[in-house]
């Protein structure tokens, strides 16, 4: 299968296409590197030992985009593209909505265009709001209580795909709502590259264990946790990435959602002793002030997904950590050092 991925020189993006490839499919990444590097694209090419087409443009930008594509082949789309940082998305709420909102507004207008119908779109937990149970499976309640935009995006993205299956009835829609996902590739040659201050917990705690960071921020220590601080479901990367080559193979029409996650919680507190134990690195953290429109504790019920895909995460937090410090420690200024 020829898979266009879109966003797919990111983090999640270039540890799928290195799955994508070892499987036996092709692959064309679309990306416009706001958020990532081409670095990674040639790194996967090096791992995988197979070529990927690489296409330059802001998926937003329908006219652009669909001319870009238009001598392009290709039978299925993993979307990834679009913006990720909830925090950022409380300070930035238009840019989230346009970004996210537009890129799929584009894409399925492409699709359709093209008489693809295979999708596999990359929600997040997020949709699901401040939980009303843990773990959350996918009959918790979307769209109520969501805290901020970033959630929203990728909830209001649920709903244009439901709509647009309704009016092209061919059209197979995976939606996978991620819970957090961590760690890299084993060989420590593709990994979390993010720019400026990272907004995400493992790669803060890596720039931390490296030098480049002097400590990490815990925000906030007073939650109903048994340790006070934020309680989250870490998935391994590439346990993600098998996720969503999973959900091609098993897609069907209409449109069907599921939960990628490990159905453990480990608190940042937790996630700073493995990461510690893994690196041999000391990680010192100051406790500051809750974040605006984190919750306590995410975790999901993955059986949905174990069931109905055949797949399951396979990989520790444990592992997780000792990939994301061999990543860290290879490349301490990421893919541009």
């Amino acid at each position: 299968m020829r898979v266009l991925l879109t966003g797919g020189a990111g983090y999640i993006g270039s540890h799928t296409a290195l799955v994508l490839l070892d499987q036996g499919h092709d692959v064309v990444i679309l990306d416009d590197f706001s958020n990532s590097n081409p670095e990674a694209v040639r790194r996967v090419e090096k791992l995988s030992g197979r070529s990927v087409a690489l296409i330059e443009v802001d998926l937003a930008d329908r006219e652009r985009a669909a001319e870009a594509l238009k001598d392009v082949e290709f039978d299925a789309v993993i979307h990834l593209a679009g913006l990720k940082s909830v925090g950022e998305s409380v300070a930035m709420p238009t840019k989230y909505y346009r970004v996210n909102i537009d890129s799929t507004l584009a894409l399925l207008d492409i699709m359709r265009d093209r008489g693809v119908t295979k999708l596999v779109f990359s929600s997040s937990a997020t949709v699901y709001g401040d939980p009303e149970y843990v773990p959350q499976d996918e009959l918790h309640r979307v769209g109520v209580g969501l805290t901020n935009p970033y959630g929203w995006s990728k909830f209001m993205n649920e709903q244009i795909i439901r709509d647009t299956q309704l009016a092209w009835p061919e059209l197979e829609a995976v939606l996978l709502r991620y819970f957090n996902p961590v760690g890299a590739h084993p060989s420590g040659r593709i990994g979390e590259d993010p720019s400026g201050i990272p907004n995400n917990l493992m790669p803060f705690i890596a720039q931390v264990a490296v030098g480049k960071r002097k400590e990490l921020s815990v925000f906030g220590d007073t939650y109903p946790t048994p340790d006070g601080t934020g309680v989250r479901d870490y998935i391994h990367v590439m346990d993600l990435a098998e996720g969503h080559v999973a959900a091609l193979n098993n897609s069907a029409v209409g449109v069907a959602s599921y939960n990628l996650g490990s159905g453990t919680g480990s608190s940042v507190l937790e996630v700073v002793r493995a990461f510690e134990q893994a690196s041999g690195q000391p990680i010192p953290y100051a406790v500051v002030d809750a974040r605006p429109g984190d919750v306590a504790e995410v975790v999901a019920n993955p059986e949905k997904a174990n069931r109905e895909l055949n797949w399951r995460t396979s990989r520790s937090l444990a592992e997780a950590c000792r990939d994301s410090w061999a990543w860290q420690s290879s490349n301490p200024g990421g893919y541009t050092a």
